[in-house]
């Protein structure tokens, strides 16, 4: 029984329909993939501005023209009731309505019509397929935070069932848990893992020390996807070699659906069929594959709310070999709010200040995970955890590599924990300002 289709069309998810409408916007020629992608973009805007008053005054006009002229649509835009933003006909009755995780700073209630909500399902069953795996037969070990009130704890458990998904905690991620985690995999036959970067990323550090290969322990394990967080690149080696198994890394968003995922080649994949993704730089213009600038997305099917050159808060660069019809995302460099700011006036990207502690910090030391906030300016605190405190020579180090790669000047302090403190979402954010 294909028990989460099922679960989608009981609760009016046209599955089916997405699947067929998916497969014949894949069949659409490469040289009529431009005009497919220029008509849809036309028809949501024009769809918005007839029938959505909140996107008309958010437009500032009832007609379009060229695309140059939509304005750029921030989160902070729709920090309003929903029904304000609802088009005619549609409410929270008979639409898919959902939460963002607030992982930019501002959350916020979106909905999707039933059809759009369908469509972003199919991606997922589509690039799942790609490794072979069915979302409605293939079982999931899945590494998520969970909802701790009643009714959500009940409906994601519910969602699991469904999913074919045995849903691990991440809320406490020590030794002990982990050991746990172990036990469920040599008894389940699971066929791939799934869930945020970070608590895989534990995950396979604790086998790392124990000397244990997973897929000698889980033989049917043939695959882990990581998503919500950024993916390293000696990350993904320790937990190949520790899994046994290959990493594929999934780009996502809750209000959006699929935005990219790796293909079996390496390539970070966008979703094309549903969306439009662009790069923008801070003008608003376009900027040239292979430059970074801020990830902009469009959906092209969301009747029900309008995301239209929707800023979703990341930045990245696409490939110098990106088409229309196949977008390759060359790199995700995190949020664009989370930045640094340095004494001698440089801004950094957050995540770059991160990095360089990371390739000093995992050698100095039993250091299982780590956080770096900006306390102030020119001032970053390093939270760590680890069974033993770093010594005045490991700290000296990490001091010297910021001196080295950053500049001269910063301030920093270090604080021990032996657990750190996740979102309600069981998410973990490895640079943040507090400034």
């Amino acid at each position: 029984m294909n028990w989460f289709s099922l679960s989608l069309q009981l609760n009016r998810f046209p599955i089916k329909t997405a699947k067929k409408v998916l497969e014949e916007i894949r069949n659409i020629p490469e040289e009529e993939y431009k005009t497919y992608v220029g008509e849809r973009k036309r028809e949501i805007v024009e769809h918005h501005l007839k029938h959505n008053p909140f996107y008309r005054d958010f437009f500032g006009s009832s007609e379009f023209n060229t695309w140059e002229e939509v304005p750029v649509m921030q989160k902070k835009d729709l920090q309003r009731p929903l029904k304000e933003r609802f088009i005619k006909g549609f409410n929270a009755g008979n639409s898919y309505v959902g939460k963002t995780s607030g992982s930019s700073g501002h959350p916020f209630i979106f909905a999707k019509d039933k059809f759009c909500h369908a469509l972003s399902w199919a991606e997922f069953y589509d690039r799942y397929r790609w490794y072979n795996i069915d979302l409605d037969k293939s079982l999931q070990a899945r590494f998520y935070g969970i909802p701790f009130d009643q009714y959500g704890y009940f409906k994601e458990r519910l969602k699991d069932y469904f999913g074919r998904r045995y849903r691990f905690p991440i809320f406490n991620l020590n030794d002990e848990k982990m050991e746990e985690f172990l036990l469920k995999f040599q008894k389940r036959p699971f066929e791939y893992i799934n869930g945020y970067t970070s608590s895989i990323l534990l995950f396979a550090k604790f086998l790392q020390k124990k000397n244990l290969v997973l897929k000698n322990i889980c033989p049917s394990l043939r695959l882990c996807i990581v998503t919500s967080e950024m993916l390293f690149e000696e990350d993904r080696k320790l937990m190949e070699k520790t899994f046994g198994i290959p990493i594929v890394n999934e780009y996502g968003a809750s209000e959006l659906g699929l935005l990219a995922f790796q293909n079996t080649a390496g390539e970070l994949v966008l979703n094309s069929e549903t969306l439009f993704v662009e790069i923008l730089d801070e003008t608003g213009k376009a900027v040239a594959p292979g430059e970074e600038g801020r990830i902009v997305i469009t959906s092209l099917y969301n009747k029900a709310h309008p995301f239209i050159r929707y800023d979703i808060g990341d930045s990245g660069a696409l490939a110098e070999n990106s088409s229309v019809k196949k977008g390759i995302l060359k790199k995700l460099l995190g949020r664009t709010n989370d930045v640094a700011f340095l004494p001698s006036g440089k801004v950094v990207p957050g995540l770059t200040f991160y990095y360089v502690t990371k390739t000093v910090i995992e050698n100095s030391g039993n250091i299982k995970e780590f956080i770096v906030q900006q306390t102030a300016p020119g001032s970053f605190k390093v939270i760590y955890v680890s069974e033993d405190e770093l010594k005045p020579p490991q700290k000296k180090k990490i001091e010297a590599a910021m001196e080295t790669y950053l500049e001269k000047g910063l301030n920093l302090s270090f604080e021990h924990k032996l657990l750190l403190d996740r979102s309600k979402r069981g998410k973990l954010k490895q640079f943040e300002s507090l400034v």
